[in-house]
């Protein structure tokens, strides 16, 4: 029983090193706020011909505009809906950038913001990058669609105060984010379908943000909805 146990952690640790990279290749680089034009572009100029094995870009999602301060970078953190749809441009030239860096053999993995939408003192409007419209006050996102029972108002209603507490941690709010009630299939399958949207694509894997901030069995159920990667 030892013996098989072993063998399964074994293969568990070993699943977590394989970035689905190409060539042996292993280094990957972040080329944060990156148009995905440019990405492309470097793809095919620089990364390929040097040896790189992947690209992690931002957040593709739509996210909500921020005007004070003028266009900071945590904006791309503050997702509005699953619509590829961001500064670093629209989803055509998303799956162009994809298309052509796995052609030269460089794997796209995206930064997944699943774990909450914007943050609640946002206004309501169409302040986002696709102008869908939204309203975080009363937690109304019409564009994935989400609404009040979405969220985990009714679990804590109020910041993290306590990182040592691991409740709070993952059902309060980080900086006011509304936290995403990921207990429930709803949320998780249109999480999924975004990843899978994306997997369909041709990206080769993710990063979870706030992963810390989401159950593990929460983590699992969601990736237990997605695809296999798109190997075409």
């Amino acid at each position: 029983m030892k013996f098989v146990l072993l063998l399964s952690l074994i293969g568990f640790c070993w699943a977590q090193y394989d970035p689905h990279t190409s060539d042996g290749r292993t280094a990957i680089v972040h080329l944060f706020e990156w148009r995905w034009v440019d990405i492309a572009k470097e793809c095919e100029r620089y990364l390929a011909p040097k040896g790189f094995g992947g690209v992690q870009v931002s957040p593709p999602n739509e996210n909500i505009v921020v005007h004070n301060p003028s266009r900071p970078w945590w904006e791309r953190y503050q997702p509005i809906s699953y619509k590829i749809c961001t500064r670093s441009g629209n989803e055509d030239e998303f799956r162009d950038m994809v298309t052509r860096c796995n052609n030269v053999g460089v794997r796209i993995y995206v930064d997944a913001v699943i774990n909450h939408m914007c943050g609640s003192g946002n206004p309501a409007g169409t302040s986002s990058t696709c102008g869908s419209y939204l309203n975080p006050n009363n937690r109304e996102f019409p564009a994935v669609p989400y609404s009040a029972w979405d969220f985990n108002d009714n679990k804590c209603n109020g910041e993290i105060s306590n990182y040592n507490d691991a409740y709070q941690v993952r059902n309060c709010r980080v900086t006011g984010l509304l936290d995403l009630a990921l207990e429930k299939d709803y949320v998780r399958t249109k999480v999924a379908d975004y990843m899978n949207h994306l997997i369909d694509i041709g990206v080769a894997g993710f990063r979870l943000d706030a992963a810390k901030h989401m159950w593990p069995r929460d983590i699992k159920a969601v990736l237990d909805k997605l695809h296999n990667l798109n190997t075409k």
